[in-house]
Order: structure tokens, then sequence, then C-alpha cells
């Protein structure tokens, strides 16, 4: 008796297809054009330009123009966590650890970058009262910051190139509303004299 011919197994289905763009090269682009514009002036159309993605692709990664403005919040909260915690690595105290992070603080507030302003900034301001997933982030962010100013301050204290009689926890909110508002500055395109400002900011911890 013949055989019966056997049948072809099905072939696997293919994997899902793969993400044809770098997700953070894409909100970096995002990132950009979130702080030049700002939330409301920025469109989809604007987005999908920035980040050279097509309009379809743009909503399969993100829900909305909202989404896209909280990933590359994230986005750029990571990268200038980093950059910070990179500049107070090259000081060899506590004060000299808070004085590097100032300084970079300035060097990001002029020139393109200066221009360019602060999405953290720009949440706060223009989101931050009627968008509680913005408010908590920005929130999230600002009080990550004061936590970081607050620890080089106790490291000072600790290695004795701060005063032990310096308020820390006042001092680090202090500290925000310079950094924050040497952002503000730059985006006014002010000029900002980095040295001379962030001695003057050190004489809070005289």
């Amino acid at each position: 008796m013949q055989k019966a011919a056997r049948r072809p197994e099905p072939a696997a289905r293919p994997p899902g297809r793969p993400r044809e763009f770098d997700m953070d090269t894409a909100l970096d682009r995002a990132v950009r054009v979130f702080c030049e514009r700002g939330y409301h002036a920025t469109s989809i159309a604007d987005l999908t330009a920035a980040m050279r993605l097509a309009t379809g692709s743009v909503y399969k990664a993100f829900r909305d123009k909202q989404a896209v403005f909280l990933a590359a919040f994230e986005r750029y909260a990571t990268v200038r966590r980093e950059q910070t915690r990179s500049a107070a690595a090259r000081g060899a105290n506590g004060r000299e650890r808070l004085r590097h992070m100032l300084l970079s603080y300035v060097e990001h507030s002029q020139g393109i970058e200066g221009r360019r302003g602060c999405i953290v900034v720009g949440g706060a301001v223009e989101l931050a009262a009627l968008d509680p997933d913005v408010r908590a982030r920005v929130n999230a962010q600002l009080e990550t910051n004061e936590t970081f100013i607050a620890g080089l301050i106790r490291e000072g204290q600790a290695d004795g190139s701060i005063p032990v009689h310096v308020a820390t926890d006042d001092t680090a909110r202090l500290m925000i509303c310079i950094t924050q508002g040497m952002r503000v500055v730059g985006k006014a395109r002010l000029p900002l004299d980095g040295e001379r400002l962030v001695g003057v900011a050190m004489k809070l911890l005289a």
C-alpha cells in the first residue's frame, strides 16, 4: 500500500517586524523641538520632520503627542542626570563637586543649547498646572536634582570643605532655584558669566 504523501509542516511565523529607527536618537530630536517651540506650539508634523519618521511610525510607537513628550522628557532627564553627575565627579571634595555641577549648568545654559531651552522648565511652565503626568515628572526630576545637591553638601560637610552650620536642605532648594533660573536666563539669551555667578552661589556655602 502506497504511503500518503507527507504534508509539509507550516513555516514558522516570522517574528514581528523590528523597529526601523533608533529610539534614543528619535527622542533626542523630539527633545530639541519641544525645548525650542514648547509643547503647545509643537505639532505632530514638526515631530515627524524632526524625528525623521513617517506619521504612521510615530503613532505606532507613541499613542499621541503627549506620549511623545513624556518619552522625550524621560530621555532628557536621563541624559542630563548623567551629564550632571559626570561633571560633579571631577571635583576632589564635596565643595568642588558642587562647584563643577553649577558650572555644568552654566555651560548648558549658554550657546545653542541655552537658547534652545530646557524641557523640564518648559514642562513646568506650560503643563505642570494642568497635566498631572507632566507635573509628576517635573516634580520627580527637581526632587532628584535637589537630593543630589543635598548629598554633595553633606559630602562637603563630612570632608570639611563645607561648614557644618550650612543648612543642607534649604541651601539645596535655593541651588535648584539658581540652576533652573540659569536655564530661563539662557533661553532669554541673556549673557551668563559662569565663573562670577558660580562664585556668588558658592558663597551660600560659607
